[in-house]
């Protein structure tokens, strides 16, 4: 028997998240292991009017290749997905997958190779959501490997992940509706500012906000959501962070990052574990080594480490930082075929100071909002 929360997820997907009008063209991305997910997905885009496109993704395909693939296939995008990434209205991506570390010996210059290839398809696709043309949303199909990571049962994970995305189960639109106007106010507060001064276990970082628009993240673009986040000035980030948590891209977990900043760019990089992937990826190209994200996480129904970056991104009590490209919005001028995020834990010890003012202590705000 089906969970009936998936039905529940995909309708808050396509009716809340990216709010499918009829004649609405939309893209369904996906791994096959969320076939249920993507069949309900499916399923609430035809109720809503829209024409749905599956483009279902078989496991293992990316290892493959990555594998045997020669340099022109790591670069060639297929003229479908550039297509859609053009023209189509909505897209709507669900990860899952059973084995989440498939891609950890895969040489990470190819990785850059074809991370390169995607750059200008990125910048477009960027482009157009900042620009209204095209929107978008993202989630996770709670898998076993997934579960194992969080080192949950997958009944666990099940409970966790969508508990996430649906924390009122009989109102999951109108309990979204409540979060935004609340942390529209915090979005509110920000709106002028100019100087951000984060202090914390090996971290004392600055940088300017000014005349940048902080984005209240209330689960249009991600489910589950919960962020305020910006662009800060391209090159203004000075000092350094230790992240607390392992960094993890493309299926590559890097552990003990610490990063040091002049000019807005990194200068210096060392981990604990796959220090040699960091500093590929950090020059995958001109933006790779500056920051195009700065942002709290809000979400208190997320508490814990996952190696699910959906989630973990959104822990209340954390900010993140995410190295590459920037959101247009924003006002963000950084671009890069890189966006990777890297949190760190403000739990304890941590303090955010906007324009000499205390924003932010031990993972709670201080103002009342």
């Amino acid at each position: 028997m089906a969970d009936p929360r998936i039905d529940k997820l995909a309708e808050l997907l396509v009716n809340y998240s990216v709010a499918v009008q009829p004649g609405d063209t939309v893209l369904i991305q996906g791994d096959t292991v969320g076939a249920p997910l993507l069949t309900a997905v499916y399923a609430h885009v035809l109720r809503a009017g829209g024409h749905p496109l599956m483009m279902p993704v078989l496991p293992g395909t990316d290892e493959l290749l990555y594998r045997y693939g020669s340099d022109e296939q790591l670069q060639h995008i297929p003229g479908p997905i550039t297509l859609a990434a053009k023209t189509y209205d909505v897209r709507i991506g669900i990860h899952a997958t059973d084995n989440t570390k498939a891609l950890s010996n895969i040489d990470p210059a190819r990785m850059v190779v074809r991370r390169r290839a995607f750059g200008e398809l990125m910048r477009l696709m960027m482009q157009r959501s900042a620009s209204g043309e095209h929107r978008w949303v993202g989630t996770i199909f709670p898998t076993n490997g997934f579960a194992q990571d969080a080192e949950m049962s997958l009944g666990e994970y099940e409970d966790f992940v969508y508990g996430a995305c649906m924390p009122d189960p009989d109102d999951p639109v109108g309990y979204w509706q409540r979060f935004s106007a609340w942390q529209q106010r915090i979005v509110d507060w920000l709106k002028g500012k100019e100087q951000v001064h984060v202090l914390g276990p090996e971290t004392d970082l600055r940088l300017s906000i000014a005349g940048r628009i902080f984005i209240n993240s209330d689960g249009h673009h991600n489910m589950p959501s919960g962020e305020v986040f910006t662009g800060p000035v391209e090159d203004s980030v000075e000092g350094h962070v230790r992240f607390s948590y392992p960094a993890i891209y493309q299926g590559r977990e890097v552990t003990g990052v610490k990063l040091w900043f002049e000019g807005g760019r990194v200068v210096r990089a060392v981990a604990d574990k796959n220090e040699a992937f960091l500093l590929k990826t950090m020059d995958t190209d001109a933006g790779s080594r500056g920051v195009g994200e700065f942002a709290i996480g809000t979400n208190e129904g997320i508490t814990n480490f996952t190696r699910q970056i959906l989630f973990d991104e959104k822990i209340s009590g954390s900010f993140h930082m995410a190295l590459g490209a920037g959101y247009p919005e924003t006002g963000s001028k950084n671009e890069s075929a890189v966006h990777w995020d890297m949190i760190c834990d403000l739990r304890e010890g941590g303090e955010i100071w906007v324009d000499g003012e205390l924003l932010y202590k031990d993972g709670a705000f201080v103002p009342e909002f």
